[in-house]
């Protein structure tokens, strides 16, 4: 169950104020380095990942990409 927040008009102290760090967004977008490849996949797998893609708003390729990209950074040590 979740706990309804009960909002005040009482003082809250002390206030910091933080500089901003986060990066720019035009910080947060880079091309990787990537190779275009054909590949052929069953039917079924590429069912399995248009549907992953769909429920997380995703392409299916990106989905591909990174389970590969996790796979390859998992084994390359």
């Amino acid at each position: 169950m979740k706990k309804k927040i009960k909002y005040s008009d009482e003082k809250i102290g002390k206030v910091e104020v933080v500089k901003d760090f986060l990066p720019k967004p035009e910080d947060l977008v880079f091309k990787e380095d990537t190779v275009k490849v054909t590949l052929n996949l069953s039917r079924a797998s590429i069912e399995f990942f248009k549907e992953v893609a769909r429920k997380h708003g995703s392409q299916y390729q990106k989905v591909i990409r990174s389970l590969l990209d996790n796979y390859t950074s998992h084994y390359s040590e």
